[in-house]
């Protein structure tokens, strides 16, 4: 009995591991990280999809392998040997694109260099793979990056299709459309982000009092049973 307890316990934890990224703590439209491929690279849906691909592979694979050397990484040396683990695979991410894509890899630009330096990869690597199991570490990893990579395609879809009138290069639109050419622009990042993030609160702020409501409701309840 008690290790069927255990097994469900273990089984729920590994299941918010991976949902806390792609809601409860989604890292653009909760956390709010990775501000600079979030604005410069989702004027298409097309790179958005891409960076998200991305940053996934880099998120994943890094922290697995700082999970899997967290015994042996000092302290001293933790940031360190974590952006060497993290550059490891942008580089191999960087000549994977390039690979597949030389337009692609010349539309991402320095923007997947910098994957490096994005706060979400070596955050996770810091907080979390750090400090749990390499199977926890590859499901942190996978449901933060798919949020980031959900974030990126709302917006990049956003973009594209209210500035060029098509989505993933397919025409959406009769030729009288006119586009908003706004939208790919950077300023159409910020309006973009702006109207996600808040329609985000709005959903959050819903849930919240409709857990209010209902823990009032069951307070009523057991008082009348009281009663």
């Amino acid at each position: 009995m008690a290790s069927d307890a255990d097994n469900r316990g273990a089984g729920e934890q590994s299941t918010d591991d991976f949902i806390r990224g792609l809601w409860k703590e989604n890292p653009v439209f909760v956390q709010v990280l990775g501000m600079c491929p979030v604005l410069a690279v989702t004027n298409s849906a097309m790179n958005a999809i891409a960076m998200g691909l991305a940053t996934l592979f880099v998120l994943v694979m890094s922290n697995t392998v700082v999970s899997l050397l967290r015994r042996f990484i000092t302290k001293q040396v933790r940031i360190v040997t974590f952006i060497l683990i993290i550059a490891t695979f942008v580089t191999v991410v960087d000549y994977l694109i390039a690979a597949i894509s030389i337009d692609l890899h010349k539309a991402l630009g320095a923007f997947i260099s910098l994957i490096v330096v994005n706060c979400l990869i070596l955050g996770r690597a810091e907080a979390f793979a750090s400090k749990n199991t390499v199977f926890r570490s590859i499901l942190d990893g996978l449901g933060m990056s798919i949020g980031f990579a959900f974030a990126l395609f709302c917006l990049g879809s956003v973009r594209e299709i209210l500035g060029n009138g098509t989505l993933l290069g397919a025409n959406l639109f009769h030729d009288e459309f006119q586009p908003w050419v706004v939208m790919i622009l950077p300023s159409g990042g910020f309006f973009t982000l702006a109207g996600w993030l808040l329609l985000f609160n709005k959903l959050g702020q819903r849930k919240v009092r409709a857990q209010l409501q209902r823990s009032d409701s069951d307070a009523e309840l057991g008082e009348e049973k009281f009663a």
